[in-house]
C-alpha cells in the first residue's frame, strides 16, 4: 500500500521539555489508525503536527511527498479536535460557505446545501451559530470537517463532546469515507470502539511511539492487552 502520510524524526520541545521524541510513523492510504496512549502521552501534540497546525521542532511530516504545512497540502486534511471552531456571528450556511471558499470547494453552494442536509441543519441554515444548541453546533462542526471531501481525516477524541445525534452523523460519514478509501487517524479513550474501526494501531508513551503496526486479534479480545504488553511497568 502507498503511504498517505509519513512522519520522519519528529521532535517537539516546549522550552527544554521534549513533548515528542523522534517520532517515526507511516500511515498507509485507505487505512484507519487508532492513536492510543494515556493522558499527557503526546497524542494531541502529535495530531496537531500531523494536521499542519503546529510546527515540529525537528523532523518533517509529508502527505504524498509534500510538506504538510503547505497550503495546498493542508486542503487535503479534515480536522475535528476539542474546539468546535465556528464563527459565532455567522449563520450555519455562511460558516460553511466561508470554509468552502477557503478550501477551494468546487460548486460550493451545492456542497453547502448537501452538508446542511446530511447533518440535519437545512431548516436552520440562516440561524446564527451563537444561537444554536450545543448539539446543533456540534453537527455544524462535523459538516465543516467533511465539507471539502478531505483525503485524510484527523480526529482528536471526536466522540467525547458529541451528543447522540452528532455521533450518529459522524459515524455515518466516517463509514462512507472508509468505503471510499480515505485515510483516518483517530485518537480516543474509547478503546473498544476505536479498535473495532482500526486497521492499524500506534501507541505513544512519554512522547515516543512504543508500538506501531496492524491491529491484532489480541487487542480486540482484550482491550487492555496493548497497555500491559507495551506500556510502562
Amino acid at each position: 500500500m502507498s503511504a498517505a502520510l509519513e512522519v520522519s524524526g519528529v521532535w517537539k520541545y516546549y522550552g527544554d521539555f521534549p513533548a515528542l521524541r523522534d517520532i517515526v510513523l507511516q500511515v498507509n492510504a485507505g487505512s484507519t489508525l487508532a492513536l492510543l496512549g494515556r493522558n499527557g502521552a503526546g497524542k494531541t501534540t502529535l495530531l496537531r503536527i500531523l494536521a499542519g497546525l503546529s510546527k515540529p521542532s525537528r523532523g518533517s511530516v509529508t502527505i504524498e511527498g509534500a510538506d504538510v504545512r503547505r497550503e495546498a497540502t493542508r486542503r487535503k486534511i479534515g480536522v475535528l479536535g476539542h474546539g468546535i471552531s465556528l464563527y459565532e456571528e455567522l449563520s450555519a450556511a455562511e460558516n460553511l460557505s466561508l470554509f468552502a471558499k477557503l478550501y477551494g470547494v468546487a460548486n460550493p453552494e451545492k456542497r453547502v446545501e448537501e452538508m446542511l442536509g446530511r447533518t440535519g441543519l437545512e431548516r436552520v441554515r440562516d440561524g446564527l451559530a451563537r444561537e444554536f444548541s450545543r448539539g446543533m453546533r456540534q453537527r455544524l462542526a462535523v459538516a465543516r470537517v467533511f465539507l471539502h471531501d478531505p483525503e485524510i481525516l484527523i480526529l482528536d477524541e471526536p466522540f467525547t463532546a458529541l451528543d447522540d445525534r452528532a455521533i450518529a452523523v459522524l459515524q455515518s460519514l466516517l463509514n462512507e469515507m472508509h468505503a471510499r478509501g480515505r485515510t483516518v487517524i483517530m485518537s480516543t479513550h474509547q478503546l473498544r470502539e476505536a479498535l473495532e474501526l482500526a486497521t492499524h494501531v500506534a501507541m505513544i508513551q512519554r512522547g515516543q511511539i512504543v508500538y506501531a503496526g496492524e491491529r491484532r486479534q489480541e487487542m480486540l479480545d482484550d482491550t487492555g492487552w496493548l497497555y500491559r504488553t507495551y506500556g510502562e511497568a
